[in-house]
């Protein structure tokens, strides 16, 4: 079975990336463009991993990590973030919320297609 994968980011060209990369290891994803539709996607898709960006409208990805990790039906659900927000503050914040991985952006395609793989057990 093809692991799954939920992008919440409202950057089009980071989407497309991201789409891309995953489409080579053979994940099956779906987007959400603000933090209300990643929730409600990670609801109804249950994915096995969110690449989660911060800065998204309606909810942040902090407030969609703390939910994801408040919900009993997804706290399983492998979380990174993947933000341009790399001050030490917010990476500790979202390592505190519970987040699995946190990678800057630009990211280095190589340091993010690793640690979807490692946390998707691949």
């Amino acid at each position: 079975m093809r692991k799954r994968v939920l992008i919440a980011e409202d950057e089009p060209n980071i989407v497309t990336s991201l789409e891309f990369l995953l489409g080579q290891i053979g994940c099956e994803f779906l987007t959400a463009v603000n933090g209300e539709d990643a929730l409600r996607a990670a609801a109804e898709f249950r994915p096995d991993l969110i690449l989660l960006d911060i800065m998204l409208p309606l909810k942040s990805g902090f407030e969609v990590c703390q939910t994801v990790r408040g919900t009993a039906a997804l706290k399983n659900i492998k979380v990174i973030m993947l933000t341009a927000k790399g001050r030490e503050t917010e990476v500790a914040k979202g390592m505190a919320l519970g987040a699995d991985a946190y990678i800057t952006k630009p990211f280095a395609t190589r340091e993010l297609l690793d640690t979807v793989k490692r946390l998707l057990g691949d």
